[in-house]
């Protein structure tokens, strides 16, 4: 099968259903992925297309704070509830949170605002890094690999699968990816050129902006602790290692269009007690600052 977008947009699409605690509630599938519990990009994703289609077409969501309270099952339905906290001139401000299995599995604050005209400044992306197109594909990269090799570490025919080409996005790293060993230097940054493989599909229920957005959330969350795995030295596949996010943030500064490679600058900024933080930048190929992201997570080695 070739590579496709379609698992993005699948994860976007919400049904909505009478609420049972809140203002109004959505109904959502987490999508396949190898490993026991569902991606998190999924929940931060479908919770962002939730609140945003509570809130009214003058406004944008600018900031998004979430926690994740519970693991949930791949393929299980996650129930969104989301509360309007506030509606004013300027700014909106809702509560969501996810249930899946009767529990809560998620939790976040959004906001969002109207727009107006003020001073700006923006971050400069990284300079001298190499065109998305000299790079290696992920699946290159891990062509010549085979699973149960002492190589290949803990990958399985399904996690190589996956990390090729079964998460939507084409996604080249610099220096080099963390899949199998560190490659590279164990430094405590990383850059890696973002592209959907194919053109999104339309989402009910919001616009291209909108949907374009919530990708954005959805694909930040896949490599935001790789840099702090890469200061470590530990690769994704290396016997024994365990990560989950705890919280995540992210904050939009200006509309980002998925049709393109979009940059994703990425540093770590600490790690201690079995917990790391990490920080990244999207950028477009014209340099503009579209978004920032800190996530802290779960990294444990033994």
């Amino acid at each position: 099968m070739s590579p496709t977008s379609e698992i993005v947009t699948a994860a976007l699409r919400l049904t909505p259903t009478a609420p049972e605690h809140f203002d109004e509630a959505y109904v959502a599938r987490s999508q396949d992925c190898p490993w026991p519990k569902a991606y998190g990009g999924d929940l931060v994703a479908q919770a962002s297309a939730a609140v945003m289609r509570s809130a009214g077409d003058d406004r944008t969501l600018h900031s998004l704070h979430s926690y994740f309270m519970r693991p949930v099952e791949v393929g299980a339905e996650i129930r969104y509830e989301v509360e309007r906290l506030r509606d004013g001139r300027s700014y909106s401000t809702r509560h969501v949170r996810g249930y899946s299995g009767g529990k809560l599995a998620y939790l976040a604050m959004a906001s969002f605002h109207a727009g107006e005209q003020g001073g700006e400044y923006a971050a400069t992306a990284p300079e001298g890094l190499p065109d998305p197109d000299a790079l290696p594909t992920s699946a290159a990269y891990l062509d010549a690999t085979e699973p149960g090799t002492e190589a290949g570490g803990t990958m399985t025919k399904e996690s190589k699968d996956y990390w090729s080409s079964g998460r939507g996005f084409d996604m080249r790293h610099v220096p080099g990816p963390v899949y199998l060993k560190v490659d590279g230097a164990p430094v405590p940054h990383q850059a890696i050129w973002v592209r959907p493989f194919d053109p999104l599909r339309p989402v009910e229920g919001l616009t291209s902006r909108a949907r374009d957005l919530a990708a954005l959330a959805y694909v930040c969350d896949y490599t935001i602790l790789e840099p702090i795995l890469r200061v470590l030295d530990l690769p994704w596949a290396r016997p024994g290692l365990t990560t989950a996010s705890l919280d995540h943030a992210m904050w939009f500064h200006r509309p980002a269009t998925m049709d393109d490679w979009l940059l994703y600058a990425q540093e770590a900024e600490a790690a201690q007690n079995g917990r790391g933080l990490g920080l990244g930048r999207f950028f477009d190929r014209e340099g503009r600052h579209l978004a920032t992201v800190a996530q802290e997570g779960v990294i444990r080695a033994s």
